[in-house]
């Protein structure tokens, strides 16, 4: 299998793949992205304008928790994460002055933030080269042979980067992301129309 050529193809049917978050401000994405974890992000991008009409990174700083978990209640697990978000917030205030820095570290040291959400924001905000490993990306990767089943994320991650070139990592992420999440779906993938099906190794398009 030739990589460029899965390039080729999801240039071809996803040129203009991006993030799917909506967001005005850097922190909007870092809370978006944090709010995202197990749920859609049309769902989060119900929530946020609700969120972030009413409070700023620095009145977020000083909110009422139990408000913010009533207006993030739609995206699930809203009691830890609505720590999260303040949380965050109060640290974005205190030591940047509210804004999302380009520091990994800073970011992975934030609660609710992992690799994935800091590549996330990183690639969006920064344009640091990245590939933000999820669900989506990981069940794709399996399935075209670019990784194993048992695979952690990072390994996955390790293993797109060193397949593809480092220019290609966060249009790639974005493509892969979309790719698995209206296609290679998790149920009912839709194999017999998929471009990139004598790559798959998922056995119904066998």
């Amino acid at each position: 299998m030739k990589t460029n050529d899965i390039i080729e193809i999801l240039d071809s049917i996803l040129p203009d793949a991006k993030c799917s978050l909506n967001y005005n401000f850097d922190y909007e994405l870092l809370i978006a992205t944090v709010l995202s974890a197990q749920c859609t992000d049309e769902r989060v991008n119900k929530v946020t304008p609700i969120l972030f009409d009413k409070y700023d990174i620095f009145t977020l700083a000083e909110a009422d928790i139990e408000d913010i978990k009533r207006i993030i209640t739609p995206c699930g697990n809203m009691n830890k994460k609505s720590v999260y978000i303040k949380e965050i917030a109060q640290s974005l205030v205190k030591n940047f002055n509210g804004i999302v820095p380009n520091n990994r570290d800073y970011l992975e040291s934030l609660p609710g933030v992992g690799r994935k959400t800091a590549n996330v924001v990183l690639s969006n905000i920064y344009n640091v080269p990245a590939i933000a490993v999820d669900t989506h990306v990981s069940r794709v990767s399996v399935r075209l042979g670019l990784a194993k089943k048992d695979d952690d994320v990072m390994t996955i991650e390790r293993k797109l980067m060193k397949k593809f070139p480092k220019d290609k990592w966060i249009k790639l992420h974005h493509q892969l992301l979309l790719f698995g999440r209206y296609t290679c779906k998790s149920q009912n993938p839709l194999c017999s129309n998929c471009p990139l099906a004598k790559y798959c190794k998922y056995n119904k398009c066998i």
